[in-house]
């Protein structure tokens, strides 16, 4: 059975490239070819696709899954969600979670990959049973990074728990390309030991040796590993899709995909690739590889974010002092792996303390929520001066932050009858209220008659 490959470039490609900017039209110009390919699945949805449609395209999320589905007749579709944070910024009562999960799979989602950004299980737990309860496959996956606390053992124990959770597959999500080929191959053979599930590898190559780890992971038993299709791979993305067909073809580890549908996605990727470049949101410093990454650990979406900020302040030539702060704040906030919506966290945290001059000076609302403890426990120990400074003597819990909210889908129902037509709607509405209540009034706007004045 040879290694099989998840094609991300209609997700995470464009993510980690050029800010989740590519339009339906663009996804769906190269789904006849990639559903033919033979993948094992299309990551398509979730992560920051769901936002950029409503915020930057004009574009309704839910109706590009479905027209994605209508195409694709012989591959899974796969989603990335963010458990009980779902794909906002915060955390969710159940009832919502419940109803996100199962809205996915009724409008074409066959696989959805669920993960914590601080890796607290508890988080997990939600999404996981709504799954399973509406008949999905899930796919948890950790959080993978590097501190004093990260260590193999450390995820051997997590996977554990995710087994005993009702996962039907295990993700290392390596979302800064810091997992180094040796450290790869002890992992995985660690977790082939430790659990029964399947072991699926996703990571990025902004520092330059992902294609070693990835090919160290094989040779370890992974069983999975995500790749992009060469137009939006490389760079802050994932491995290039057809250059690992070839280097494993004719191998016991052969993915055995069709070449031939994989030139005439790429064909059409090419043609979306160059429109980027061209307009000027495909910036050339993500397509390079950056070493240094593997001190700093800022994932490719999150580099991306960190340029366009700096660009527009005026303030780009302070990039290598901020991707210097970023791990000092990490090391503060109990070291986070740095995953959305944490990764925004602490980068714009380390933009803010670069500008200001001051350290902590400006605080965004979410740091002081996580400093509270309302997004998980912290892996390690939160640096008590800081902790101090931002929230004063205000405690901090310790349960699920989630027990804290009661059901909410029916109000949410109630206060957005007039403009939702439906439940799928009222999940947009839900979770970016301002973004989606500006997309669904255009979109009346759009639909109403033009009165034309008849002259007497």
């Amino acid at each position: 059975m040879g290694v099989k490959i998840v094609e991300t470039s209609l997700r995470d490609g464009h993510q980690s490239l050029f800010a989740t900017r590519m339009n339906t039209e663009e996804v769906l110009s190269a789904l006849p070819e990639l559903d033919k390919a033979g993948f094992h699945a299309l990551e398509i949805w979730g992560g920051a696709t769901f936002d950029s449609c409503l915020r930057f395209l004009n574009e309704d999320p839910w109706e590009r899954l479905r027209k994605a589905k209508k195409i694709c007749k012989h591959t899974k579709l796969q989603m990335l969600f963010r458990g009980q944070n779902i794909l906002g910024y915060r955390h969710y009562a159940d009832d919502v979670v419940d109803k996100f999960v199962e809205k996915s799979l009724k409008n074409g989602i066959d696989i959805i990959r669920v993960f914590d950004a601080l890796n607290d299980i508890r988080n997990l737990e939600r999404a996981v049973k709504a799954t399973k309860k509406y008949g999905g496959e899930c796919q948890i996956a950790l959080s993978y990074t590097t501190s004093p606390i990260h260590t193999v053992s450390y995820y051997v124990e997590l996977a554990k728990e995710v087994e005993k959770l009702g996962a039907d597959s295990l993700c290392i999500k390596d979302m800064a390309g810091v997992l180094l080929p040796d450290t790869a191959y002890e992992l995985v053979s660690e977790l082939k030991k430790a659990v029964k599930l399947p072991i699926e590898l996703h990571s990025h190559c902004t520092g330059g040796l992902m294609e070693m780890t990835y090919l160290k992971a094989i040779e370890a038993g992974v069983d999975i590993i995500d790749t992009a299709l060469s137009p939006l791979a490389s760079g802050t993305s994932q491995p290039c899709t057809e250059a690992f067909n070839f280097a494993l073809k004719g191998t016991k580890y052969d993915p055995k995909l069709n070449v031939e549908m994989l030139n005439a996605a790429a064909k059409k990727m090419q043609v979306v690739r160059q429109k980027y470049i061209a307009n000027g949101l495909l910036n050339p410093k993500v397509l390079g590889f950056n070493p240094n990454i593997l001190i700093y650990q800022v994932p490719g979406g999150m580099l991306s974010n960190l340029i366009n900020q700096l660009k527009q302040q005026g303030q780009e030539d302070k990039l290598e002092e901020v991707l210097k702060e970023v791990p000092k704040v990490r090391k503060d906030l109990g070291y986070p792996p740095l995953v959305t919506p944490l990764s925004q966290m602490v980068g714009t945290q380390a933009v803010m303390n670069v500008i200001t001059g001051e350290r902590y000076k400006m605080v965004p609302k979410e740091i002081n929520d996580y400093l509270h403890g309302k997004y998980g426990k912290a892996p390690g120990e939160v640096n008590a001066e800081v902790r101090k400074k931002i929230i004063g003597d205000d405690k901090v819990i310790t349960y699920r932050p989630a027990d804290d909210l009661k059901p909410e889908f029916k109000d949410l129902k109630k206060k957005y009858k007039k403009i939702a037509k439906t439940e799928e709607d009222v999940l947009s509405l839900a979770l970016f209220p301002e973004v989606a209540m500006k997309f669904f009034e255009q979109r009346k706007a759009d639909k109403k008659p033009t009165k034309i004045k008849v002259k007497a």
